[in-house]
């Protein structure tokens, strides 16, 4: 079934009854081409390039819970392209182009919104550093614009222009960058890849791999062995748990990242708003809510919830640009698990293991990477070399000194 108005319409006078199941809910068969683990917004948009752009059809996605109860329903939904270095800016501009066509790729309304992301500043040497990216940003294809003074006055009245402790001196803006819907994403992805012909298997969880001479010949679930002829590790988060199963240590380390919403105000943020001198971003959902984080829980966990101490960091970086609200109640708060990689970059690559591939290490950046990483996986999977755009996501820069360390924070995953 495709999605229009039309069908919108006819469906609402004839009592919603034509609607169908956006998925179907097949039984796994005993053998695939490719099985990707992993049901969440980089698996099932992996699936989905795979099955529309290399026609390779006979695919299964496996996860071990329900589509969209990982991390990519569990964010702050911002995309956007805004990176400095050489091996990341030109794969999150790639992503943001995927974004911009995503919705007429998909048939599916996705709510993406660029509405804009403004990146503050606050002393002379964040302005130099800013601008310097915004230069990156240009030289790789992207939009880059720097506001004066003025212009952040102009545009945001309502923030703090009077803190002596962080005074706002300007601002790097994305006007292409802002936010989607994250349950959209999976649901988009996953309707589309079954439209192909993808088995999408739902409370299935992988609890082994078959490995034989060193090649892997499938996976062992909760329900049974299923064979193939390449497996797909795409489980963000629980990466070094799942891989530890095929003898591997990852470069990776899983921490809780939190996110939180307020109740519903008028509308006030016009776009995706971050603090320069502390770690907190912010956007307004359509239903009002302020939607915002900040850095990472900063130990070591699996649990998808956070503590009460980041919960009052995050809110007094939000009350250092914006006093006004400190009286908005904070509804509710999740977490996401993050692969935390050694110098903050992800991996896309194959393994030492013949059949079996790795994606993972997305930091904070798992989400606005979902078209992309989707699409050089499944060219990776396809034709068993780096798409050209991820060619750096190798396994080796860690060995070969040529990480991709866009924070300058070393080899402190908690840092990233």
């Amino acid at each position: 079934m495709r999605y229009s108005g039309f069908r919108v319409i006819k469906e609402a006078l004839t009592g919603h009854k034509g609607w169908q199941p956006a998925w179907r809910e097949p039984e796994p068969k005993a053998q695939y081409d490719i099985v990707i683990i992993g049901g969440g917004g980089h698996g099932l948009a992996t699936a989905h390039y795979l099955a529309k752009v290399h026609g390779i059809r006979n695919v299964a996605v496996i996860e071990k819970g329900w589509i969209g109860g990982g991390n990519v329903g569990r964010n702050t939904t911002i995309i956007r392209s805004n990176y400095l270095l050489d091996g990341n800016e030109p794969f999150y501009e790639m992503s943001l182009k995927l974004w911009e066509g995503l919705e007429q790729d998909l048939n599916y309304n996705a709510m993406v919104s660029q509405r804009g992301i403004m990146n503050l500043i606050h002393t002379d040497a964040q302005r130099d550093a800013f601008v310097r990216r915004g230069n990156a940003m240009i030289l790789n294809g992207a939009d880059a614009e720097y506001l004066d003074l003025a212009q952040i006055k102009k545009e945001y009245p309502f923030l703090n222009f009077d803190d002596a402790r962080f005074p706002i001196k300007g601002g790097l803006a994305q006007r292409r960058g802002g936010t989607v819907r994250h349950d959209a994403v999976a649901w988009g992805y996953a309707r589309s890849a079954d439209s192909h012909g993808v088995d999408i298997i739902q409370n299935c969880e992988v609890t082994g791999f078959r490995i034989e001479n060193g090649t892997c010949l499938g996976v062992e679930t909760s329900r049974g062995f299923i064979g193939a002829g390449k497996v797909a590790s795409c489980v963000a988060g629980s990466s070094g748990h799942l891989m530890a199963k095929a003898g591997m240590r990852l470069p990776i380390e899983s921490h809780v990242l939190q996110a939180f919403v307020s109740e519903g105000l008028k509308p006030l943020i016009p776009g995706v708003i971050t603090f320069g001198a502390g770690h907190f971003y912010v956007s307004q959902s359509d239903k009002g809510g302020l939607v915002f984080g900040g850095d990472i829980d900063g130990y070591n966990s699996y649990a998808q919830r956070g503590n009460l101490p980041v919960l009052e960091d995050v809110c007094e970086g939000g009350m250092a640009i914006m006093p006004m609200i400190g009286r908005a109640r904070v509804l509710r708060m999740w977490g996401g698990i993050m692969d935390m990689s050694m110098d903050g970059s992800p991996i896309i690559d194959r393994t030492h293991i013949d059949g079996l591939y790795f994606n993972g290490g997305w930091c904070y950046g798992g989400f606005k990477a979902t078209p992309a990483s989707g699409f050089t996986y499944a060219h990776l999977l396809a034709r068993d070399v780096p798409h050209p755009t991820a060619a750096a996501y190798r396994f080796d820069r860690f060995a070969k000194g040529r990480m991709i360390d866009e924070k300058g924070m070393g080899n402190q995953p908690n840092l990233h």
